[in-house]
């Protein structure tokens, strides 16, 4: 049978995985779909979060992918019965909510009323939620503006007023404007990669899981090892320097980690506040999407990357 795998330059891992050509070797039927071409689509901010991902992993559009942390909550949200394979270490080099040095927006607090470009449905959306819980705002206190395909251009345009941004987006973006910080990644969620499939295949491909899993963990492993050649398979994509993409590959961990204690009760807060300010329509349990046989067998593989 042919496995649909979803990828995309954003899941660093599926990205490079697609590439080599690992995968192939243990599962000669693979189909890679690009997930650009079926969620490139620009959403309201101000309502319900979107569940592209999950929608197109239960219609066929695929049978694995790699994302943030956002995605599969939504997608939970929504009815469909998803469930985690492994996440990466804490990535919390890899983004933050800058402003013009100039801006009078000085502490989350004062994002009351102001326009955020963000990457909406994306693990941006979790980080300027959990900020605004710690300021004392809600959702609606801001207005957001989904900008992911061109919110650094908005941004140096000043027609938002703060970006939550990533890299190496805010490489250039640093070179052009004088910044500064007002919400860091680091101390408010650990902005972890993650890959989740449906239960359904879960349950009846647990070879092709296990094979997955290890073919992840191999790129990861050549990552690490070969991030200034990784770094060519980004920027032939986006146009962006090797240098800038070597820089944030370099920056970030590798290797897959079974799902502990502490990511799901990060995941679980993150759905509760999305419930709370009317961005998901349920409550969901984070837990009912682990199944212990797969965290099981994540422990087991080889520990050539290192997971920081």
């Amino acid at each position: 049978m042919t496995i649909r795998v979803g990828y995309f330059p954003q899941n660093n891992t599926l990205w490079v995985l697609r590439h080599l050509g690992i995968l192939e070797k243990v599962l000669p039927d693979v189909e890679w779909v690009d997930l650009r071409t079926l969620t490139n689509t620009r959403v309201d901010p101000t309502s319900a979060l979107p569940s592209a991902h999950g929608d197109h992993l239960f219609d066929g559009g695929y049978d694995v992918i790699g994302t943030g942390s956002t995605p599969p909550v939504t997608a939970q949200a929504k009815g469909h019965d998803i469930v985690y394979l492994a996440v990466s270490g804490p990535r919390v080099e890899n983004g933050r909510l800058v402003v013009h040095a100039d801006s009078d927006i000085h502490d989350p607090a004062d994002l009351k009323g102001k326009r955020v470009a963000l990457g909406h449905g994306s693990w941006q959306t979790t980080l300027l939620l959990l900020a605004l819980e710690k300021a004392g705002l809600s959702w609606s206190d801001i207005t957001p503006v989904d900008a992911y395909q061109d919110a650094a251009d908005r941004f140096l345009a000043r027609e938002v007023d703060a970006w939550v941004g990533s890299y190496p987006y805010l490489t250039a973006v640093e070179q052009q404007a004088e910044l500064r910080e007002v919400i860091p990644t680091d101390g408010l969620f650990s902005h972890r990669s993650l890959w989740f499939t449906s239960r359904t295949f879960a349950t009846t491909h647990p070879d092709e899981l296990t094979a997955i899993l290890a073919a992840l963990q191999a790129a990861d492993t050549w990552i690490q090892d070969n991030p200034a050649e990784a770094a060519t398979l980004f920027a032939a994509d986006d146009g962006r320097p090797v240098t800038e993409w070597e820089h944030a590959l370099r920056t970030r961990p590798w290797g897959l980690l079974p799902l502990d204690a502490d990511f799901l009760a990060e995941q679980q807060h993150a759905a509760d506040l999305f419930h709370a300010n009317g961005l998901v329509d349920k409550n969901i349990r984070v837990e009912d999407a682990v199944l212990p046989e797969l965290n099981a067998y994540v422990r087991t593989l080889p520990s050539t990357a290192i997971a920081r």
